[in-house]
């Protein structure tokens, strides 16, 4: 039984890191082919109508995709395991090259999603049919998912630590004693694949242990500061976005998918018009803030703050395939970046805006998605300096407990089923 469970290991390791460094290279040379070069230069050079039309398509197929094959959506990797282990889901090798179609056009056409979820969904449907393969015991579904799910996390981020963590906060925390060993092979298996192939997101100006106190006071201010904004985005899509789907689910059931692909391909197209770099995944503002030295207009910076909170919640309703991991990532290091700007320019602190970059992407990812160690250890993986660990340690608790009083932040990789069952609950 161990031996063929390391085997299973591997293998889902293996091919989990083929898969998802296949898929990200799919994603650039689709983004460069739907926008004829590389976006950001060609956005501008589009005539406009070009910019409504590419992501209005996209979506009215991958909305079509889903109709055809249910699975492809995102579900959480908690929801998946539950489902898989009850014979309520079954995961095969179509569904799984069905969900890397649809999401790269999601993420290639320009809708603010990420590749993370993505590729945790795909390990999770390769460590399933590793499963059925080796003839492993039903007891053993979840902790294979959740060795799937570890290994695409650490290839797309090219972070065996963070995937690892990521995989226990979900599913593995049930059985982390007995099986956390095959969890890590996975993960560093799929991290060796990816590593030669994909970037990962990297910080270049780490302090290292060199733990300075004067960082205090700032950090304590900005918890109130990055709170108001994901007050703010959490209002988007909990409150306002779902209103409004629940009257649009009332009203036209049947053309719910139709009227949010419509909705989906005029916001996306008119974010894609006024800034480029508010759409896509996000991966590229993340990695440019945390180690930019060169001043960013606030005014900027907030322009595109705004634009990738509309952004990620419309795509979430519009059914784009993908993740949020990085979106909210990318608000975080966008807001984070802005009070570095502005507490530089009225204060002096000697502080760097790129420091509450790294911060912001990972206490705003770690409240939103509530994975607060995934955000400690992604912190510390990306910058390797105890001070951006230490502040986004104390950050991500305090923000999810002030958080906590007027929203309810339920453990789900995207809320896509959540909000359409309580949408039926209402219409009924």
């Amino acid at each position: 039984m161990i031996a063929k469970l390391i085997i299973a290991t591997l293998l889902t390791g293996i091919i989990s890191g083929v898969f998802i460094t296949f898929y990200e290279i799919l994603i650039d040379f689709t983004t460069r082919l739907l926008f004829l070069g590389d976006p950001f230069k060609m956005i501008p050079l589009l005539p406009v109508w070009y910019l409504y039309l590419v992501p209005t398509l996209t979506i009215f197929f991958v909305n079509y995709l889903i109709s055809k094959d249910n699975y492809i959506r995102e579900y959480g990797l908690t929801e998946i395991a539950e489902s898989v282990s009850q014979n309520k889901m079954i995961i095969n090798v179509k569904t799984l090259l069905l969900k890397i179609i649809a999401s790269t056009l999601s993420i290639s056409s320009g809708y603010a999603i990420g590749t993370e979820g993505p590729s945790a969904g795909m390990g999770a449907m390769v460590a399933y049919q590793m499963h059925r393969l080796f003839k492993l015991p039903t007891m053993l579904i979840k902790m294979m998912i959740s060795v799937g799910a570890s290994s695409g996390i650490a290839a797309i981020f090219v972070s065996p630590l963070t995937g690892i963590v990521f995989s226990i906060e979900n599913i593995a925390y049930q059985f982390l004693k007995q099986y956390i060993g095959y969890v890590i092979l996975s993960s560093v298996t799929a991290f060796s694949i990816s590593v030669k192939f994909l970037d990962s997101i990297s910080f270049h100006s780490s302090l290292g242990k060199v733990l300075e106190y004067y960082h205090l006071i700032p950090i304590l201010l900005f918890i109130p500061f990055i709170t108001i904004f994901i007050y703010l985005y959490l209002f988007m899509k909990k409150r306002l976005l779902h209103m409004i789907d629940l009257e649009v689910f009332k009203k036209f059931r049947t053309m719910r998918n139709v009227i949010f692909s419509l909705i989906g391909g005029s916001v996306i197209g008119t974010v894609l018009l006024i800034e480029p770099h508010a759409a896509f995944s996000g991966k590229e503002i993340v990695m440019h803030l945390i180690n930019n030295t060169e001043p960013i207009s606030v005014y900027f910076i907030f322009l595109i703050i705004l634009l990738r909170i509309v952004g990620t919640t419309v795509s979430l309703y519009a059914n784009a395939v993908g993740g949020l991991f990085l979106p909210l990532m990318s608000i975080g290091a966008l807001v984070g970046y802005g009070y570095g700007e502005i507490l530089t320019f009225f204060s002096h602190f000697p502080f760097e805006p790129f420091f509450f970059a790294a911060v912001g992407a990972a206490v705003f990812m770690g409240v939103v998605m509530k994975l607060p160690l995934t955000a400690v250890v992604l912190a510390l993986e990306l910058t390797f300096d105890y001070n951006i660990l230490v502040a986004t340690g104390v950050s991500v608790v305090l923000v999810s407990y002030f958080t906590s009083f007027h929203f309810d932040i339920r453990k789900k990789y995207i809320t896509q089923t959540e909000e359409v069952g309580e949408a039926k609950k209402a219409a009924n």
